[in-house]
């Protein structure tokens, strides 16, 4: 007689769902709903900061702005984000992320659609150029919530062994709102004119809000007055140290995005079409090397995030003396050049941002961030001011070492090494 074995069934561990700050329990999905966001948000502000300038030729025709004046509309973006970065980074830390992404957002909506509705020129009125100015610094000051808050958000709900990947994808969304910006915009300047520019803006920020208001659940982490948050990283030196990398990085990075053109087309007689398609591959190839290079670390525990940098700022400053050295060589070599340097100071942010994030700790990282941010900006507004003034006295040759080879070379030496 045959005997019927039973097995009991095997219990399996539940993986716990995770629960939000709100108390809210969401799927394990939910992160790349946060990532997301997180990348709206910052194209949205990317695609105003970056893109205004793609349409500076018909913004100074339809102002009749002077040169002076345009430069002091086009900074002015930057400018307010550069001074406002730390400020939200400590509020996101102590108040958290959607509050600080809901009002900064919610109010650089309102500033974009004021200069949609009084700031554009009509028949016998052009908007005075520190009026329009002032309005874009105050849209800029808002809008530099994003990097620091969305930045905590994702590295908040993402695990340890994914933060170089997903704070790289988050950063790449600055070349993608740039690119974004780039194609919209001068077409709309040149169709509907700048009521379109602004408009389109200020339905991308309030797309962005709408997002965050709908959306967004702040990762379970405390507050920076929590008692066990640790150090502020603004009395951390190596935090400092990290955040001075980045901005002397910066100084190569802008040197390609914002006078790559001028110099292939004047140096090495290439054409307009060519070098576009050059700068293309540099901002496309930038995107891809931050997320591959925010893969790599975490695959590899997240370690070499710091070595990357070195790396990358060592090569950048070899790319930027060869430029100096082949002023009447081939033209072939000088856009190679251009292109590596180009492509790997783009490259950096997405290992930079998260190593700076991590040393910090995740309740202290809005802050990190903020300063990181601040640097980074600095530098994006202080390379067009510095460059005219060495070529109007020297020549691109010693541009290419001053403003290229020697912050890459700085970077490299600032930058904390790793430990064993």
């Amino acid at each position: 007689m045959s005997q019927q074995i039973t097995t009991a069934p095997v219990a399996h561990t539940a993986v716990p769902l995770p629960v939000g700050r709100s108390g809210k329990t969401h799927s394990p999905q939910y992160k790349w709903g946060i990532l997301g966001i997180g990348i709206i948000a910052q194209a949205a502000f990317s695609a105003a900061f970056q893109g205004i300038p793609m349409a500076s030729a018909v913004l100074q025709s339809d102002y009749h702005y002077s040169t002076g004046q345009l430069g002091l509309v086009l900074a002015a973006l930057t400018c307010g984000a550069a001074v406002t970065e730390i400020v939200w980074g400590v509020l996101t830390d102590r108040f958290g992320e959607r509050a600080v992404l809901v009002t900064g957002l919610a109010g650089t909506t309102v500033s974009l659609g004021a200069a949609t509705a009084f700031l554009v020129p009509t028949t016998g009125y052009t908007p005075p150029s520190w009026l329009l100015s002032a309005v874009l610094l105050l849209a800029g000051a808002l809008g530099g919530c994003v990097n620091s808050a969305s930045g905590r958000a994702v590295l908040g709900w993402f695990p340890p062994g994914n933060h170089g990947f997903a704070i790289s994808l988050r950063v790449a969304a600055v070349p993608l709102g740039g690119a974004i910006g780039a194609l919209a915009l001068p077409a709309l300047a040149m169709s509907v004119g700048f009521r379109g520019v602004f408009g389109f803006l200020t339905v991308f920020a309030l797309a962005a809000t709408v997002a965050i208001v709908c959306w967004l659940d702040e990762p379970p982490l405390p507050p920076a007055g929590h008692r066990d948050a640790g150090v502020s990283p603004l009395r951390r030196w190596k935090i400092w140290r990290i955040s001075l990398s980045a901005f002397l990085l910066d100084f190569p990075q802008f040197t390609v995005l914002s006078f790559a053109a001028i110099y292939l087309h004047t140096e090495h007689h290439i054409g307009i079409t060519a070098i576009a398609g050059l700068l293309f591959a540099v901002q496309a190839l930038g995107a891809v090397s931050r997320v591959w290079s925010g893969r790599w670390t975490d695959n590899r525990g997240g370690r070499h995030r710091r070595s990357i940098v070195i790396v990358y700022s060592w090569v950048i400053a070899a790319c930027f003396v060869g430029l100096a050295l082949c002023r009447s060589g081939p033209s072939w070599i000088a856009a190679a050049l251009m292109v590596v340097a180009g492509l790997l100071s783009c490259g950096w942010h997405g290992v930079h941002y998260a190593e700076i994030a991590i040393m910090a700790g995740k309740e202290r990282s809005g802050t990190a961030l903020g300063l990181e941010n601040t640097m980074v900006f600095a530098g994006a507004f202080l390379t067009p001011l510095i460059i005219p003034g060495i070529l109007s006295a020297t020549s691109w040759p010693v541009v290419m070492l001053l403003v290229g080879a020697v912050p890459a070379v700085l970077s490299a030496v600032v930058m904390p090494r790793e430990g064993r």
